[in-house]
């Protein structure tokens, strides 16, 4: 007999894996210099990793992902 997971522990799962892809096709899309999409896919893995943070009440992965944006943004209005 299989058990199912909780909701939000299935919910949890595909927003990491969603946002963990994302963040891999952003450095793909860096590496051949597809700008801005490897931008977009990256604040989609951000915005997915620290929603995740949020969830599992996980500061130091909140706390990552605040300071990768910071990062972005700073680079982006250096410009």
């Amino acid at each position: 007999m299989q058990t199912s997971l909780p909701r939000n522990v299935n919910f949890t799962h595909a927003v990491k894996w969603t946002a963990s892809v994302a963040q891999i096709f952003g450095y793909a899309f860096t590496a051949f210099d597809m700008a801005p999409w490897n931008i977009y896919l990256f604040l989609i893995g951000l915005v997915g990793w620290f929603s995740v943070g949020v969830m599992w009440n996980d500061r130091a992965i909140m706390l990552i992902h605040l300071v990768a944006l910071g990062s972005m943004i700073a680079g982006l209005l250096s410009r």
